[in-house]
């Protein structure tokens, strides 16, 4: 008795598994993630420099002009240092390069973007660091006589660069307009 009933539901289910309904997969999901619109705001802190930056990043600095821009709706910040120069400038760019050739055990690929603009004495170079790194963007700025920053990206979060990766170019554009901005004093 107990086998008929089994086996009448075993058949059962077939005919309803088996009916000639045309089923679609389902389209794979696309992540959509809206920033806000980015608005930029003069910094003016007693440093030999200044810049702009993201109306909804947050900025501090300490007595040696380091500087954090934190990012709070992306869990995000900016760490600069920043050094004078004093006969040290090659010393300086290999410390910047070294700083960021190290993240190279966990990057699958370093691209370095050179950007010059003489007029305004601004010498720069942004690294793109893809993969899962701690640092995702890293730039040094410098006036080549008297003055130079460093400055890396970080997240308050596990670096998994598929994550990441929209904040980091949401950010991007913020540190490209920070360094185009650069005021020496």
């Amino acid at each position: 008795m107990i086998k008929n009933i089994i086996v009448g539901i075993f058949i059962s289910l077939m005919f309803i598994a088996c009916n000639n309904k045309d089923y679609l997969p389902k389209p794979q999901a696309q992540l959509s993630l809206k920033y806000p619109a980015t608005h930029y705001k003069q910094t003016n802190f007693p440093c030999p420099f200044n810049f702009e930056i993201s109306n909804l990043a947050l900025v501090k600095t300490n007595k040696k002009c380091w500087v954090t821009i934190t990012y709070p709706l992306l869990n995000a910040s900016i760490d600069m240092t920043y050094m004078p120069i004093n006969n040290n400038l090659k010393q300086l760019l290999k410390d910047a390069e070294k700083l960021t050739y190290s993240h190279a055990i966990k990057a699958d690929e370093i691209n370095s973007q050179p950007y010059l603009n003489p007029s305004k004495n601004i010498y720069a170079t942004l690294y793109h660091v893809t993969g899962n790194a701690a640092s995702p963007l890293q730039f040094h700025a410098t006036d080549s006589i008297k003055h130079f920053i460093t400055g890396a990206l970080y997240f308050n979060a596990l670096p998994n660069y598929d994550s990441v990766y929209p904040a980091v170019k949401y950010i991007e554009k913020d540190i490209r307009h920070l360094i185009e901005t650069i005021k020496w004093k």
